[in-house]
């Protein structure tokens, strides 16, 4: 790993754009099914805000008010576009590895190499990590019952799995007639086995070069795709356990890849341990929740931890100029189903 690895020669620009060929199932699904919408010039306008790290954006509302009546004596008064306001904050992350000379001489195999091919995978998982933390502390809001019309909890039902009408019912609480902007349910493997077994997964298929038509391993429900991942939620009390399945849509999250200033580099150390090598990653992002702001508290977040991302206190709903109206819940693509399975 010369080429690759040696401090003196290391091309980080390159490095980047092998770490991008190896394959990040996490992030493309979620991409495929619109749940992020990149938006690079969220990045542009960072040296712009003050910080680099904070911006606000400007939101325009829908033209409303009630029509008058036009009877020749009614006068005609005017009313303005509401105006609303969004706050988004970079996400900051780093992380190292590291390995001794001596691993190498006494296996042989090279390990900074198999590092190297796993470094996408890596950050995928991170970035997932980031949009769970984030749904995790915008469900704790209550402000304009968002939390409360978002949230469809069967556990105290009769039936308190998910069944053929769950997650329709669940999307229709959250955006009444505007149900079909979400499009895609991220649940456990346990909640996904039930549906399987009541056969109400529909699995997708495709034709081979022969003309055969196999199943794949993509699912929908209700005409929303499935997948199936058991980093979501869930809690367990007296023996029973609550599962928390996550329903997407279009445009669910506002996403940039703001970059830092060396997002690779690596190190040696010839003397410690006989010698080893390390590997030095670094990302900024931004992932915003359509309908919501990131709030600072007194003393303003530079990144904020997963901890910090999953504080509902750090969240609110997008509000006009005049803070007296919110953001069209109903336009939110995000809602979650909680269930005994």
């Amino acid at each position: 790993m010369a080429g690759v690895f040696d401090s003196k020669i290391f091309n980080a620009e390159v490095f980047g754009k092998y770490v991008e060929t190896v394959p990040s199932v996490k992030r493309n699904a979620l991409l495929k099914a619109g749940v992020l919408r990149n938006r690079p010039e969220l990045a542009a306008m960072l040296p712009d805000q003050t910080g680099g790290n904070f911006i606000t954006l400007p939101m325009t509302g829908n033209i409303g008010g009630d029509a008058l009546n036009y009877d020749g004596s009614t006068n005609i008064t005017a009313t303005s576009i509401d105006t609303f306001a969004q706050s988004m904050i970079v996400v900051g992350r780093a992380k190292a590895w590291e390995e001794k000379d001596f691993s190498f001489d006494i296996t042989g195999h090279d390990f900074m190499a198999e590092i190297a091919s796993q470094v996408s995978g890596y950050w995928d998982s991170v970035d997932q990590t980031t949009l769970l933390k984030i749904l995790e502390g915008i469900f704790g809001v209550s402000t304009n019952n968002f939390s409360t019309d978002h949230t469809l909890d069967i556990t105290g039902e009769t039936v308190k799995v998910v069944d053929a009408v769950t997650l329709n019912n669940a999307v229709q609480k959250a955006a009444g007639d505007n149900k079909d902007i979400f499009r895609v349910a991220i649940m456990h493997s346990q909640v996904a086995t039930n549906l399987e077994n009541l056969q109400v997964l529909t699995y997708w298929k495709e034709t081979d070069a022969n003309g055969v038509q196999r199943p794949v391993a993509m699912a929908s429900w209700n005409g929303r795709t499935v997948m199936i991942d058991d980093a979501v939620p869930k809690s367990t009390s007296e023996g029973v356990t609550s599962y928390t399945t996550y329903i997407l849509g279009d445009g669910a999250f506002d996403y940039a890849d703001v970059g830092a200033k060396v997002p690779y580099e690596v190190y040696r150390d010839p003397t410690t341990a006989g010698g080893k090598d390390m590997l030095i990653t670094r990302q900024r992002k931004i992932f915003a929740p359509r309908g919501f702001s990131f709030v600072q508290p007194s003393t303003p977040i530079v990144s904020p931890t997963d901890v910090q991302l999953a504080t509902a206190a750090r969240w609110t709903p997008v509000k006009n100029s005049a803070s007296n109206a919110y953001f069209e819940s109903k336009a939110i693509p995000i809602a979650k189903i909680i269930s005994n399975g």
